[in-house]
Formats: structure tokens, C-alpha cells, sequence
């Protein structure tokens, strides 16, 4: 078992009889179909459609839903929604007691909710309020997220600053196109019947270490997005995919600061870099 403590994740709890229906109304992804055993990404949005919050929501075998997110925001996250709750019969709370850890490199136990955000590879599950005896690094998680394309606010972008599909969520099950209005749908609905996303989360490989995170990438010379997570030759960026399509066509290096990498789109997202000599939507259906 490999298992380490997220010392900066904590959990909100939304129960009571109308909490289902308000989170259905309120968040990106869809509650109404989510199962049991997995925790599922999702954010609440700004009505200009960009991610305010994001987390990883679940059911707590007991009626209740939990959100796992960074500690930092649990304040604000439960003042929104206490806002959004109106008349709503619906309790929100923090439960920042609750350990929050990620494990893999093991079968699930009682208890373990696999994390549908890895959807290749060897699965990744959240623990809650176990204390497991953890003795992986962080760097460890973190080249699983690089290897996997699983993006996270603040390790590799700011909140208010993107959209869903910036950061896959269009593709994750972090938004929910079939379920109907929520805050911000009108946005990003649009982007994705127009296909008009542009900037996307890719993985990052050099011959030498990367630079540090925030460190600017550049494509043909012009800045075309910025490094995430760094872990020795490998990191996640969130980039301009028309301009890292316009580099390849012209065969010119990308670098980050003056390191020469190498940009992929992760494989399970199907989506391909705009070029020149081809007519294939970047964004996919």
C-alpha cells in the first residue's frame, strides 16, 4: 500500500432532505447519478462559468455528501452555499477533524472511494477519518497526477482564473452537460457546443529538470502558457493548444524557461493539438 496524508485537503458535509436537489441546482457535475464508493470532481462556478471552488464530491453511506477540498476555502466554499441554500432544508458544515488521505498500489478496503479522475492506469483512492500509517512523499503523488493529467487549483492553477475545460473537467465528469441549469452552465455549455476551449491541461517531459512551477512556456517565442506540478523531468501546464499546434507545424522548439520540453495532451482525453494540416477538432465531442 502506498498512502499519503493530505495535510491541505479537508471536508465540508452537505446533508438534510433538500441537499441533493440543491447541489443538482449549484454544482458543475452531476449528484443525481453519483454512486457510492467513488468521489467524483466537480466545482461551483462563477456565473461568468469559471471555477470558484473546485472539489471532489461523494456520498457518506449515510445520506449525507462530502466535499474534499483545499483547506483554505472551506470558509468561503460553506458561506457561498449557505447563500445558495435560501429555504433549502439542507445543513452545511465543516469537518476539517476528518483526515484526508490518498492511497494506491492497493485492492480497495471499506471505506475506500476510488478517485474517477484517474481513468487509466493503476486506481487512486481517498480515505476519510481512517489515520492510515502513510510513508509516501508528496512527489510521489504528484508524479501520479503528472502521469494521469489530473490537474489541482493552486498546484496548477488559480481559481476565478479558468474555465472546466481548461482543466478537463468537460471530460472528467466534472461538468454535467445532460443535467440542466446550474451557475455558470450558460458559459461553459456554450463553449462546448462551439468548441471554443483553447487552453488545456498537458503533460510536460524534458531531458533535464524543469524548471520551477509558474515558469512561463513558451512556444515560436511567445509565451503560451505556464508550468503546474514539477516533479524532476516531469510536470503538468496549462497551455495554449492552438499555439503549441502553431510550434509543432513550424517545427519549433518549446521550451520552459530555457529548458526544451516536450508536450503531450493526456491519451484518455482523446484530444489532439490544432494543426496546420489537419481538420480534427482539438476539443473532441
Amino acid at each position: 500500500m502506498t498512502c499519503l496524508t493530505l495535510a491541505h485537503r479537508s471536508l465540508v458535509c452537505i446533508s438534510g432532505e433538500d441537499a441533493q436537489s440543491l447541489m443538482q441546482d449549484v454544482i458543475s457535475c452531476d449528484v443525481d447519478n453519483l454512486p457510492d464508493g467513488i468521489v467524483r470532481p466537480g466545482a461551483l462556478l462563477t456565473p461568468q462559468g469559471k471555477i470558484m471552488f473546485d472539489f471532489l464530491v461523494s456520498r457518506d453511506g449515510e445520506g449525507r455528501f462530502l466535499f474534499d477540498m483545499n483547506t483554505t476555502q472551506i470558509a468561503a466554499f460553506v458561506q457561498r452555499m449557505t447563500m445558495y441554500r435560501l429555504r433549502a432544508k439542507a445543513q452545511i458544515s465543516a469537518l476539517e477533524d476528518l483526515s484526508v488521505q490518498a492511497v494506491w498500489d492497493m485492492d480497495a478496503k471499506p471505506g475506500f472511494l476510488q478517485d474517477s479522475r484517474f481513468v487509466e492506469g493503476i486506481p487512486v483512492y481517498r480515505v476519510y477519518g481512517q489515520a492510515l500509517a502513510c510513508d509516501a512523499l508528496q512527489a510521489d503523488y504528484d508524479l501520479l497526477r503528472i502521469e494521469a493529467g489530473v490537474a489541482e487549483a493552486e498546484a496548477d492553477y488559480k481559481l476565478s482564473d479558468v474555465f472546466p475545460h481548461d482543466v478537463l473537467m468537460d471530460l472528467n465528469g466534472g461538468v454535467s452537460f445532460k443535467k440542466g441549469c446550474f451557475v455558470g452552465q450558460e458559459v461553459v455549455s456554450r463553449m462546448q457546443h462551439r468548441a471554443t476551449a483553447r487552453r488545456r491541461v498537458v503533460s510536460v517531459r524534458a531531458h533535464a529538470p524543469l524548471p520551477d512551477t509558474e515558469t512561463p512556456i513558451m512556444a515560436n517565442g511567445r509565451a503560451a502558457g505556464t508550468l503546474g506540478t514539477v516533479v524532476g523531468d516531469r510536470g503538468l501546464a496549462l497551455v495554449r493548444i492552438d499555439k503549441i499546434g502553431a510550434a509543432l507545424d513550424a517545427d519549433q522548439p518549446i521550451l520552459a524557461g530555457d529548458v526544451a520540453v516536450t508536450i503531450t495532451l493526456p491519451a484518455w482525453t482523446k484530444l489532439v493539438f490544432p494543426r496546420a494540416e489537419s481538420t480534427t477538432e482539438a476539443d473532441g465531442d
